[in-house]
């Protein structure tokens, strides 16, 4: 459920600002909505907090050092000085650069002393170096007299009495220091850098301080934003003195109100409590019990979050995201391997005593439901159905398992040679979830609308579900079992499928924009007739959507297939063996990182897309951010 919020504005003196934050920030259960703040202690905060995320980022995996505590003043001093060794750092690496690169260009010379040279030419005798390919080498004429120093693979290094401007181009400059100075500086720079290394790596154990100097600064820039952000008034009565008030609104948990009024009581607030309404960007709270909340994390990873009036789809998320999971993995040793994984922190959690982390725990659920659709399909690793033991084989359900994956399935209104696919079976109960789901929002709606002649509308959409599901099941599955023309037990069913969608059709155009007036819903529809025929292709293609499951799971069990036949012959050959496993274990965990990507796209996208929009939710919330002594950016959901 979404937490009922109220809408509260206090009214202070205005030289109470810092006092009335402090004692709120206590309290920890107000939502203040303000957003901006001014000053230059804003800009110093953010500054030093910058510099600290800036030092753990570059600190890289601290938590796996023993940590030291030291306070926010310390974790500054820290940071500071991190900052300024990897600037140190820096330059020196830039400088262990140039000088690798000289002396990969010396490199073809030998030993070089350039001051030598300097020495000579000092005395008037002037020497040249020049370095050129063997072929432009062979072609000098006679005249230069080169001296040929050292020839390499390709080249020639030679010197000159003198210079020539015609081989300038070919011409060496000789470095600044001798090759021998280079090496000693480059010996230097690496023992500079070795040691800002050692000292920056003794800073690891401070990474807890600095990260709850961050936290700690954060919270001191929300304070300041309320302060500083915070309306004020002056008011003036005849000659007396002007009086100074602010002001501020926000929301709190309507259970938690007459905590708030008793504290407005003893601190003189002027309080005033208001209804929420739908113009009011009202934050949002859910609570329900312990097993829905397990798609908390999922739904925090999404960063969707149900605005204040819309719908709290916590329970239905999690129940149909477990389906989809388990449809699109398909496979029950996939699902074996993910409830291992999941098991592994879980029980380390309960060997420690600590608490489990819902995220395992909702990890471990994915995996049993897709154990679950893996043994109803009698799916295994990708391996064929007659492979497998007998046990597995009785534990699948017929008209989806693979066992009977070439039989057709003849239900009693068909004719002899007319019947249903293992494959078909598996896309009607795709489209049956569609219809479920999508059945299951406009009850909601209904529900919501109980008591209004609007619930009406409602009803049209039910009923333009079940006939458009007949439809599809009749164009998509299969024409000759879902024929339009199909009769069972003295009813058309085909016939009964148009006329739910007409009657369907009719309902939702008089009464889907009612609003105390049918005329008024009339002509909206009519002014949005486009829209409104699109209605009814858009449930169509939301039902068909639904068959993005089968496809999926059908590509994953053949990308499985694919890779067992690959391997397979190679276990014949003991020589081959570890290539196989390899085989093996690099194609299904590949199969089973796409199998995650396919869930984040689809299986994720029917219940934020098609189910949510039957449902008119826009996502449009955000996290209710009580004011508080504990850092909590995140706000909270639950």
């Amino acid at each position: 459920m979404i937490v009922p919020m109220k809408k509260v504005s206090l009214i202070i003196k205005g030289d109470k600002k810092t006092e009335t934050l402090t004692q709120l920030r206590k309290l920890g259960i107000v939502h203040i909505e303000i957003t901006e703040g001014s000053g230059e202690r804003i800009g110093e905060l953010q500054t030093r907090i910058a510099l600290l995320k800036s030092t753990i980022y570059t600190m890289g995996r601290w938590k796996k050092v023993a940590q030291q505590d030291l306070s926010t003043d310390g974790a500054l001093s820290v940071a500071t000085e991190m900052a300024s060794l990897a600037e140190e750092k820096k330059q020196w690496e830039a400088e262990r650069v140039a000088l690798t690169t000289e002396l990969d260009r010396l490199k073809n010379w030998g030993e070089i002393a350039p001051q030598e040279v300097r020495d000579l030419a000092a005395k008037g005798v002037t020497l040249s170096f020049y370095e050129m390919p063997k072929a432009a080498y062979a072609k000098l004429p006679d005249e230069i007299q080169p001296v040929k120093l050292a020839t390499s693979k390709s080249s020639v290094q030679f010197m000159l009495r003198g210079t020539d401007a015609s081989l300038a181009g070919y011409q060496f400059i000789l470095p600044q220091y001798s090759t021998a100075e280079l090496k000693e500086k480059l010996s230097e720079i690496n023992a500079r850098i070795d040691g800002i290394q050692t000292r920056m790596a003794s800073c690891l154990c401070y990474g807890a301080s600095l990260q709850k100097a961050v936290d700690a600064l954060e919270k001191e820039v929300e304070f300041e934003i309320y302060a500083t952000g915070m309306a004020s008034e002056n008011l003036s009565q005849g000659h007396r003195p002007a009086v100074s008030v602010a002001y501020f609104k926000g929301y709190i948990e309507a259970d938690n109100l007459e905590q708030l009024k008793q504290a407005a009581a003893c601190h003189s607030w002027g309080l005033l409590v208001e209804e929420p309404c739908h113009e009011d960007h009202v934050p949002t709270k859910l609570k329900n019990n312990k097993f829905v909340s397990l798609v908390y994390p999922l739904i925090d990873f999404l960063g969707t979050v149900p605005g204040y009036f819309e719908y709290d789809i916590s329970g239905w998320f999690l129940a149909f995201i477990l389906i989809f999971f388990g449809i699109i993995f398909g496979d029950g040793g996939y699902g074996l391997l993910i409830c291992g994984i999941a098991a592994i922190p879980i029980v380390k959690a309960l060997v420690t005593k600590k608490k489990v982390s819902p995220t395992f725990l909702l990890v471990g659920l994915f995996g049993l439901a897709t154990v679950v659709w893996g043994t109803l399909t009698c799916t295994w690793f990708g391996l064929p159905p007659d492979r497998l033991p007998n046990w597995l084989q009785h534990l699948s359900v017929p008209v989806i398992s693979n066992v009977y994956a070439d039989k057709i399935w003849q239900p009693p209104w068909t004719s002899d040679g007319v019947g249903l696919t293992t494959s078909q079976n598996v896309q009607i109960f795709c489209f049956t979830l569609a219809l479920v789901q999508l059945t299951v929002a406009h009850v909601k709606g209904a529900i919501r609308n109980k008591g209004s002649v609007k619930m009406l509308g409602d009803l049209g959409s039910i009923l333009q579900l079940l006939g458009i599901y007949y439809l599809v099941l009749s164009l998509v599955v299969n024409s000759a079992v879902f024929s339009f023309g199909l009769v069972i037990g003295g009813i058309p069913v085909g016939t009964v499928a148009v006329v739910l969608i007409g009657i369907g059709f009719a309902l939702s155009f008089v009464f889907s924009n009612y609003a105390g007036s049918l005329i008024k819903s009339i002509l909206a529809s009519l002014q949005n007739i486009v829209s409104v025929l699109l209605g009814v292709v858009n449930v169509f293609s939301d039902i068909v959507s639904y068959i993005r499951l089968w496809a999926v799971g059908l590509a994953g069990a053949a990308i499985a297939a694919t890779v067992n036949e690959l391997a397979g012959p190679l276990f014949g050959n003991f020589l081959f063996m570890i290539f196989a496993i390899v085989l093996l274990v690099f194609g299904h965990g590949l199969n089973m990182i796409l199998n995650v990507l396919s869930v984040i796209v689809h299986g994720i996208r029917l219940n934020t897309l098609e189910f949510s929009s039957h449902l008119d939710m826009s996502w449009s919330g955000r996290k209710f951010k009580p004011f508080n002594e504990q850092n909590n950016d995140k706000g909270e959901l639950l």
